[in-house]
C-alpha cells in the first residue's frame, strides 16, 4: 500500500514538473506589463511578444487597452495603468485586475503610443492568446486573425494549438494560418513549398493575395514557380465560383420576375387585357405588408417574425379585391379593344400611384425582415442570403399552386375553357363575365403576393411597380402568351442573361441588350417559346 502511494506521488510530481510554469507566468505578469512603459517602439514590440508568449487570458485586456489607446504610464512611479476620462482629469485602473486606482490629474499620466507596425503586432498577439479559448468560434476567428497578420511570432503557439485542437475545421484554419506565417519567414524551401500547397487548398481571394506577395517578394525560383501555379489554380476556381454566383443571382432575379409576371400571364395571356396597372397591384401588396407590420409593431411586437406570414393572405385579398373592382368597373367594357385597355389601365396606374402618395407619402416606407429571413450562409464559394433563398422557394411554391389550381379545380377548368373558346364556353353554361372577374382578381392577387416578396428586397414606394411592369411584359411575351411554363422559363432565362451581362455591359446596357434580343426573337417566333393552341388562337 505504501509502495503504491509512493508511486502515485512520484507520478504526480513528474506530471506537475511537465506542466507549463503558469504560476511563474502569473508572478511575472505585473513585471511584463510594467515593461510596456517604454518609449522605444522596438522595445515595446518585444514587451508585447513576451506578454503574448505567456498565453495567460489576463493579458488580453491589457493588450486591448493598448490597442484602444487607453494604456498610460503614470509619471510618479512608472506604473502602467488604464486611464479613463473623468471631467478634467482621469480615473485610473489596474490593467490586469481592473481595480480602481483613484483619480489623477491629466498631466500625471502619459499615453503609451503605438504605430501601425505595433497595431499589427497587437492583432497577432491577441489572436495567439485566443487560439486556446474554449469557445470554437473564438479559436476560429483567432486563426483567421493570424492568417491575415502573417506574424511569424504566432508559429510556435499555433503549433501548440494545432496539437490540441479536436475540431477538424478549426485545425485546418490553424494550419493555413501557420502556412501564411511560414511564408513570411526565411524558412527552408521545402517548408515554404508545403505552405504554398496548404494556401492553394484554401482557394479564396485572401489566399490569392497572399500568394501574389510571395511572387513579388524575394524568394527562390522554385517557391515563386509553385506560387504562380497555385495562383493559376485559384483563379480558375474563383472564375468557376463566380459563374456559379452569377447563376444564383440569375435564379434569384428570375424568381422575382416570375412572381411579378405570373399574375400578368393570367390577365394578359388568358384574358387578352394589356394591364398597365399590374405594377400597381404589386405596389399594393407591398403596402399591405407595411400596414400589417405596423399593426404587429403596435400591438404584438413579440410576434413580429410572423408578420410576413400574415401579410401574404392580406395582400392577396386586398390586391385581388381591387382587381375585381377594376375589372367590373373598367375592363369589362373594353374587351376586344387592347389599345383602349392599355390607355385606360395606364391612366388607372397613375391614379393609384397618386392615391398611395396621398395616403402614405412619397418617401420610402420601412418593411422589416423577420429573423428567419435575415443573414446569409456560404456554400462552397457561394454566398446565399436567406431572404433571397426564401423568395426563390416562395416563387416556385406560388407557381406550383397556380398550376394545380388551373389544372385540378373546376375554376381552373372554366378559365381554360374560356381561354380556348369563349363563345363555346358560354354556350355550355359557363358564366364568362364571372370567370373574367375572378380571373382578373386572381392575377391581381398573385401580383399582391409578389409585392410581399419584393418588399423584402426593394424600396417600398409608390413607384415600386413601375420597375417591374416592363420586365413582366417581356417575360410573358418571350415565354408565350398565356402559357405558365413559358412564363417560368422566360423569367429564369431573362434573369440569368441579365446577371451574366451586367458585369460586362452594366445594368442599363444589359437591359437594352435583353430587349433587343427579345425583339429579334419575337420576329422569328411571334408567339414566344411556348405558344398556346386552340380554336381562339388559331382564329
Amino acid at each position: 500500500m505504501r509502495c503504491t502511494i509512493r508511486r502515485l506521488l512520484i507520478a504526480a510530481a513528474l506530471l506537475i514538473a511537465a506542466l507549463p510554469p503558469l504560476a511563474a507566468y502569473a508572478a511575472d505578469l505585473p513585471a511584463l506589463v510594467r515593461g510596456l512603459g517604454v518609449s522605444n517602439y522596438d522595445e515595446l514590440d518585444k514587451a508585447i511578444a513576451k506578454l503574448a508568449e505567456t498565453g495567460d487570458p489576463a493579458v488580453a485586456p491589457v493588450l486591448e487597452a493598448l490597442q484602444a489607446g487607453d494604456l498610460n504610464l503614470r509619471k510618479s512611479d512608472g506604473a502602467v495603468v488604464v486611464a479613463k476620462r473623468a471631467g478634467s482629469g482621469w480615473d485610473l485602473f489596474d490593467p490586469l485586475t481592473g481595480a480602481a486606482l483613484g483619480p489623477a490629474e491629466r498631466s500625471a499620466v502619459e499615453r503609451i503610443r503605438i504605430n501601425n507596425a505595433l497595431r499589427r503586432s497587437l492583432g497577432a498577439a491577441l489572436g495567439a492568446l485566443t487560439l486556446m479559448s474554449p469557445d470554437p468560434a473564438v479559436r476560429r476567428s483567432a486563426a483567421e486573425a493570424v492568417f491575415k497578420s502573417r506574424d511569424p511570432a504566432g508559429i510556435e503557439i499555433l503549433d501548440r494549438a494545432i496539437a490540441k485542437e479536436t475540431d477538424a475545421g478549426i485545425r485546418t484554419a490553424m494550419q493555413r494560418a501557420r502556412a501564411a506565417a511560414v511564408l513570411n519567414t526565411d524558412a527552408p524551401e521545402a517548408e515554404k513549398l508545403a505552405a504554398i500547397e496548404i494556401i492553394a487548398a484554401r482557394g479564396d481571394r485572401d489566399g490569392l493575395g497572399l500568394l501574389n506577395t510571395v511572387v513579388n517578394a524575394t524568394a527562390p525560383d522554385a517557391v515563386k514557380a509553385a506560387a504562380r501555379e497555385a495562383i493559376g489554380a485559384i483563379e480558375h476556381r474563383l472564375a468557376l465560383w463566380a459563374a456559379a454566383q452569377n447563376l444564383w443571382y440569375g435564379l434569384s432575379l428570375g424568381s422575382v420576375l416570375l412572381l411579378a409576371a405570373i399574375g400578368l400571364a393570367v390577365t394578359f395571356g388568358v384574358m387578352g387585357v394589356i394591364n398597365m396597372a399590374h405594377g400597381e397591384m404589386v405596389m399594393i401588396g407591398a403596402y399591405s405588408t407595411f400596414m400589417v407590420q405596423e399593426m404587429f409593431r403596435a400591438y404584438a411586437p413579440g410576434l413580429f417574425d410572423l408578420s410576413i406570414l400574415v401579410a401574404l393572405p392580406v395582400a392577396f385579398v386586398v390586391a385581388g379585391g381591387i382587381g375585381i373592382i377594376i375589372e367590373r368597373g373598367i375592363i369589362r367594357w373594353l374587351y376586344g379593344r387592347p389599345l383602349e385597355t392599355l390607355l385606360a389601365t395606364w391612366g388607372l396606374s397613375l391614379m393609384l400611384q397618386q392615391a398611395v402618395r396621398s395616403l402614405f407619402g412619397p418617401s420610402n416606407r420601412e418593411v422589416g425582415a423577420p429573423s428567419w429571413m435575415s443573414g446569409a450562409f456560404e456554400l462552397g464559394g457561394l454566398t446565399i442570403t436567406y431572404g433571397r433563398l426564401w423568395i426563390v422557394v416562395f416563387a416556385f411554391a406560388v407557381f406550383a399552386a397556380l398550376l394545380v389550381a388551373l389544372r385540378r379545380t373546376s375554376f381552373g377548368l372554366q378559365i381554360r375553357a374560356v381561354t380556348q373558346n369563349r363563345r363555346m364556353a358560354s354556350a355550355m353554361g359557363i358564366r364568362t363575365p364571372q370567370v373574367d372577374a375572378l380571373t382578373f382578381g386572381l392575377g391581381s392577387g398573385i401580383a399582391g403576393l409578389a409585392g410581399v416578396a419584393l418588399s423584402q428586397i426593394d424600396n417600398v414606394s409608390p413607384n415600386l411597380g413601375q420597375g417591374y411592369i416592363i420586365d413582366s411584359f417581356m417575360v410573358v411575351v418571350f415565354g408565350g402568351v398565356g402559357n405558365l411554363w413559358g412564363t417560368l422559363v422566360g423569367a429564369l432565362t431573362l434573369g440569368t442573361i441579365n446577371k451574366f451581362l451586367e458585369p460586362y455591359a452594366g445594368a442599363v446596357l444589359g437591359k437594352i441588350l435583353v430587349l433587343i434580343f427579345i425583339i429579334l426573337f419575337i420576329q422569328r417566333r411571334p408567339r414566344g417559346l411556348f405558344a398556346l393552341r386552340g380554336r381562339a388562337v388559331e382564329a
